[in-house]
């Protein structure tokens, strides 16, 4: 985030951006497709700034928009799911399902639940600070700070941000996706990660294309780390977390597999290795699924330190809401820095309407910035609209889903469809 944003692992990416990403870690692999609804989608997603005149907005129905999300949820299969949407004529907050399978369990507004490549916005943000701080410039080489890096000369710290260096995604090996189902409870190193990727080369020279890859969002963790004298967890507290009041929200440390209370388990059909290449499950298997022989394997307790920066972040729906919003109305960034931000997004295929815009950590879909985030076991939607004062954070406790969508994804983009005026 958000395909977060398809790798088994799928990356952490989420590549919100929001991802529907590619890689069943959600790192995902691939760049993320807009949850736009499929009238809205037929133009590509503006790009233009929070100045500008309001889309009208379909009336709000809350009964109508309750009813869409249980549909979607039941559609893909989902045993829970959780849903925030606020707009200027009304509020929706509605859950499906259960946390746990097999009991009665309501998931809930104070749930943890893990938030993949959501933590690349935290990650990026920071950059940014940095680089308003004067510590960091946008244009310095990776090289600067990290000479191991393949083309790092040639390679920006921006080009890390906007996933346009060109290195290779290491959730797309097969060696962290075969490790993750052998070791599930692995302590992965953020070096080890970077081995990886670096073992493999760029798909292309840097600035010469867009490719979801969370190895740059680790680099950039790295980077932070060295440059601000703390480690990460410590900056996402003092400049993130505690500013906004985020009292929920949790960057695990690399030994820890849990989440705190209350949580969902989190759930996920298959195993990494089978769905690296291609998030769907087999169609016998998905057949199995949608007829309730074939039950998801509880993933909740799986070290997420293989996305470390890229996405192994703890949140709930309420510090998502306030989270999606401070990324789009300036309360982590000076006022210059934060347009800059937001102008820095642009189409990752400007052929493809269905995908999404990404910038420098931030993607867009239709109106809405935000990012995605999916691990396997959980799928979340984060993005907030500025011009039109609409928020909406969907995630669900299985991902992905039997035939490959992001849940959380799916139902956002249906929502969306019915938040929106067509064509707007």
């Amino acid at each position: 985030m958000t395909r977060n944003m398809q790798v088994s692992v799928r990356a952490a990416t989420a590549a919100a951006v929001i991802a529907a990403m590619a890689a069943t870690v959600s790192c995902s692999s691939g760049p993320p497709v807009s949850p736009a609804s499929s009238t809205a989608a037929s133009a590509p997603a503006s790009t233009a700034s929070p100045t500008s005149a309001p889309t009208a907005l379909q009336r709000f129905d809350s009964e109508g928009l309750r009813a869409d999300f249980e549909r979607t949820a039941k559609e893909v299969l989902v045993p829970g799911a959780m849903v925030l949407l606020e707009t200027p004529e009304g509020t929706l907050t509605a859950s499906y399902g259960t946390g746990t399978r097999g009991a009665e369990r309501p998931v809930s507004m104070e749930d943890h639940i893990r938030v993949g490549s959501v933590t690349k916005t935290w990650t990026t943000t920071v950059i940014l600070q940095l680089v308003q701080e004067g510590k960091l410039a946008l244009g310095d080489p990776v090289s600067k700070y990290r000479p191991d890096v393949p083309n790092g000369d040639g390679i920006t710290l921006e080009q890390l941000l906007t996933m346009r260096s060109g290195l290779f995604n290491y959730t797309e090996t097969l060696e962290l996706n075969s490790a993750m189902d052998k070791e599930p409870r692995r302590e992965w190193k953020p070096e080890e990660l970077l081995a990886l990727g670096f073992a493999h080369p760029p798909y292309f020279a840097p600035g010469q294309g867009f490719h979801y890859s969370n190895t740059n969002t680790v680099l950039l963790g790295l980077i932070a780390e060295k440059v601000a004298g703390k480690p990460l967890g410590d900056l996402f507290k003092e400049r993130i977390f505690q500013p906004l009041g985020l009292k929920g929200t949790v960057f695990p440390d690399i030994s820890s597999n849990s989440v705190p209370e209350p949580h969902p388990q989190g759930y996920f059909y298959g195993d990494n290795v089978l769905t690296m290449t291609n998030p769907a499950l087999p169609e016998d298997m998905q057949k199995e699924a949608a007829a309730g022989t074939l039950a998801p394997n509880d993933v909740t307790d799986v070290n997420p330190s293989w996305a470390w920066a890229a996405g192994s972040g703890i949140s709930t729906t309420t510090d998502l809401k306030i989270l999606g919003e401070a990324l789009v109305n300036g309360k982590l960034l000076d006022a210059g820095l934060q347009q800059q931000r937001l102008d820095s997004v642009i189409p990752t295929n400007p052929e493809n309407p269905d995908r999404a815009s990404y910038g420098w950590g931030i993607a867009k879909f239709g109106k809405l910035y935000g990012h995605t985030g999916e691990l396997p076991g959980f799928n979340t939607f984060m993005g907030s609209d500025p011009v039109n004062g609409v928020t909406l954070v969907v995630w669900t406790n299985l991902a992905p889903a039997a035939d490959g969508r992001d849940p959380a994804v799916t139902i956002a983009r249906s929502l969306i469809g019915k938040v929106y005026q067509a064509g707007s």
